[in-house]
Formats: C-alpha cells, sequence, structure tokens
C-alpha cells in the first residue's frame, strides 16, 4: 500500500473531536471504576492515637514536682542544662562546662 506523506497527519486528539457524543458517553462509563482514590496523608491525619491529647481538654491537669539544685550539681555555662558533678568537664572564671558542650 502506498503512503501519501504530504498528507495532514491526523492526531488522537483529531480523533476524538470527531467522535460522536454516544460514543464518548460509552467511553466515560467504561474507564470509572467503583473504587475511590483516597490520599494517604489526608487520612492520616485524621487517625487518633491514645493518650495523645496533651492539649488540655480533657479536663486533666500535667503535674510536675520541681527539684531545686542540688549541693552535687551545676549548671552549665553553655546549654544551661543542671548536670551532675562528674559531668563536669571544665571550669573557666567561675563558669562551669559540661562534657557535651566541651
Amino acid at each position: 500500500m502506498a503512503t501519501d506523506y504530504d498528507a495532514p497527519r491526523r492526531s488522537e486528539a483529531d480523533e476524538l473531536a470527531e467522535d460522536s457524543l454516544e460514543e464518548l458517553k460509552a467511553r466515560r462509563n467504561e474507564t470509572q471504576s467503583g473504587v475511590v482514590d483516597v490520599d494517604e496523608d489526608a487520612s492520616a491525619e485524621n487517625f487518633e492515637l491514645p493518650g495523645a491529647d496533651l492539649s488540655g481538654l480533657s479536663g486533666e491537669d500535667l503535674t510536675v514536682k520541681v527539684v531545686p539544685k542540688q549541693a552535687d550539681e551545676f549548671t552549665c555555662s553553655v546549654c544551661f542544662l543542671v548536670h551532675h558533678r562528674s559531668r563536669l568537664a571544665e571550669e573557666h572564671n567561675g563558669q562551669m562546662i559540661c562534657r557535651d558542650c566541651a
């Protein structure tokens, strides 16, 4: 069979534009499925973990007992955390530095 290379080429978009309305409706019904697309990120936001409510809406107050710094503890002058004397790395001009910050 001979091919006419001078003839205008037809794309799929041209063929779809000429299809009848009934054919388009039939194709649409064939391609639809009963499965619903679910966005996993959005569905994960709706899950609530047990014991994760810290907003105070439950009516319970969180109480913490604060203990003052003991005689064998120091406050690091870099990270400002209270450590035991065994964690003391160095001391310069009265400023104590813990092992983590040294």
